[in-house]
């Protein structure tokens, strides 16, 4: 049964979504610093030497990583800046779904700067069918650590309650 969802015992309704809304803070404590680090890594890329001799796909592939990473940073921030538009107006059931959807969200936008950042190093260091590959590796990676994990994990959770 999801916790965020079902009340803990003896759990009211205000309680359950504080709760909630303090493990998505702490999750999205860890996707901003993530986020930003990468953003900022990623915008000093264009000022490197190199990055004049970046073929077109290794150009696009870098403006789309750049665009996620940006992207996945605003998201992160949006619940945040919601909160403190919202303070106090008896909105946090409202904040706490939006914060749940941004944060799914920023993951997917991180999946692609990671696959991206992945496939654009290795390409630029290597070729671009080793890039390619590794590109897969990590794209599989993804997949099994916050996709099927979880699932086998609720599956089996299930099966014992």
């Amino acid at each position: 049964m999801d916790e965020s969802r079902s009340p803990l015992p003896h759990e009211t309704e205000p309680e359950r979504i504080d709760r909630n809304w303090n493990e998505i803070l702490q999750e999205l404590r860890v996707t901003q610093t993530g986020t930003q680090i990468f953003a900022g890594f990623l915008l000093t890329l264009a000022f490197q030497p190199r990055f004049a001799e970046l073929d077109a796909f290794d150009r696009y592939l870098y403006l789309g990583v750049l665009i996620a990473a940006i992207a996945s940073t605003v998201l992160a921030l949006a619940p945040v800046s919601m909160h403190r538009a919202l303070f106090r107006q008896r909105a946090k059931p409202m904040i706490v779904r939006f914060a749940n959807f941004a944060l799914k969200t920023v993951l997917a936008l991180i999946s692609l700067v990671l696959i991206g950042t992945v496939l654009l190093v290795v390409d630029l260091v290597t070729n671009r069918t080793a890039a390619m590959i590794a590109a897969g590796g990590m794209l599989l990676l993804v997949l099994v650590a916050w996709l099927l994990l979880p699932w086998i994990t609720r599956l089996r959770r299930a099966q014992r309650d």
